[in-house]
């Protein structure tokens, strides 16, 4: 049994996981009213400055290290210790955003070697890797929103195959910046102009899409642990071959998915209790699960999104959202954001006592990726 037993976070909300709790179970998002984003600024979900200095330049490198560094004292707390094959999956699509930024603009390309180093992929994971004297493998893993997913996915075959003994996860996007948030409004499916809870209602009327976030979060995963916040049952992924940016309407790759995940995981559709599901709010996305959520599993499937909380934190997005599952499983807790609108009837409203069975999290990246993991409680 594959075993969530180590969190950590960075988020809108601030640096550790008890921040990210509070805010979820407070009902109020953490993107704020931003300036440099346009005349009248844009709400958004930055993540603060902080992190240790030593960790990097940037808050790129502060805030996974900080994450990783996080899980991993979480993880020894209870009880793990870890084996000698220690891998590492780093979850990003879009890496130092901010200091490739000044590389090609205020800096004119002209940066000390050991900075430039700093920009590249590779350097946060080995200098995570040396922090720890880890020597498993290590690599990045980039499927857009679907990313926390796939090392999720990733995570499991290398455990399964005897390749690692544990491995550390991060997923980290800090890319929120004013030309990337102004693309995704350009796109038709960021929202900027009006308060996050508004704008961003996943399953319900009126809404308009999602609010920009950034996180990073880092979990430690091993067939040993002792005191998991969640197992890790199974999943899988697929692609829609279909268009950069929108899902095929036949659905036939999403239902599939879902399918392969339940039978990877062994599990059957009416022991599933609740959908954690991608929900940005806009309508191709949430029209898609809802017909998932109709056609494949129970009416009594609680559904819920906690993206109008946190923001879509982009490549870390599903892994923030498995956070909130996991740390809702050992609180009792479903963090699920208040309804503002009618919707559907099986959309949960606001935090709900958590009844046994097992969460569903889809995650569905722009470009046709297609991801769900199966969720148990331990024990």
């Amino acid at each position: 049994m594959i075993g969530i037993c180590g969190i950590g976070v960075v988020s809108g909300y601030g640096w550790g996981r008890e921040p990210l709790w509070d805010g979820l179970v407070s009902g109020k998002p953490a993107a704020a009213l931003v300036d440099g984003y346009g005349p009248a600024g844009a709400w958004v979900a930055l993540v603060p400055d902080g992190g240790d200095l030593a960790d990097g330049p940037s808050r790129f490198a502060r805030a996974m290290r900080a994450a990783a560094r996080e899980a991993i004292t979480d993880a020894g707390h209870r009880g793990w210790r870890p084996g000698r094959r220690v891998g590492l999956l780093h979850a990003v699509v879009l890496g130092e955003v901010d200091l490739w930024r000044d590389f090609h603009t205020s800096r004119d390309r002209n940066v000390p070697v050991r900075e430039f180093l700093g920009m590249m992929p590779s350097t946060p994971m080995s200098t995570l890797m040396r922090e720890y004297g880890f020597h498993g493998p290590a690599m990045n893993v980039s499927a857009m929103c679907a990313s926390g997913n796939a090392a999720l996915i990733t995570a499991k075959a290398w455990l399964d195959a005897g390749v690692v003994d544990d491995v550390v996860l991060v997923a980290t996007d800090l890319s929120a910046t004013p030309e990337n948030v102004r693309h995704f409004v350009r796109l038709g499916v960021a929202v900027t102009d009006a308060d996050p809870l508004d704008a961003c209602r996943p399953f319900q009327e009126g809404s308009r899409g999602f609010t920009v976030g950034e996180a990073s979060v880092a979990m430690v995963l091993s067939n040993r642990a002792s005191s998991p916040y969640l197992n890790l049952l199974g999943g899988a992924m697929s692609h829609d071959a279909h268009h950069v940016t929108s899902i095929d309407p036949r659905l036939t790759q999403v239902v599939g998915c879902f399918q392969d995940a339940l039978a990877n995981a062994g599990v059957g559709t009416s022991a599933v209790r609740y959908l954690n599901a991608h929900g940005p709010g806009t309508q191709q996305c949430d029209r898609a699960e809802a017909a998932v959520v109709e056609r494949l599993l129970s009416p009594r499937v609680g559904i819920y999104s906690v993206k109008p909380l946190v923001a879509h934190c982009q490549g870390a997005a599903s892994a923030i959202e498995v956070a909130a599952t996991a740390l809702g499983c050992e609180r009792g807790l479903v963090p699920a954001p208040h309804t503002v609108a009618s919707g559907h009837p099986q959309l949960l409203d606001g935090p709900t006592p958590l009844t046994d069975g097992i969460t569903v999290k889809s995650s569905l990246g722009m470009g046709g990726h297609n991801s769900v993991v199966v969720l148990a409680p331990p024990g």
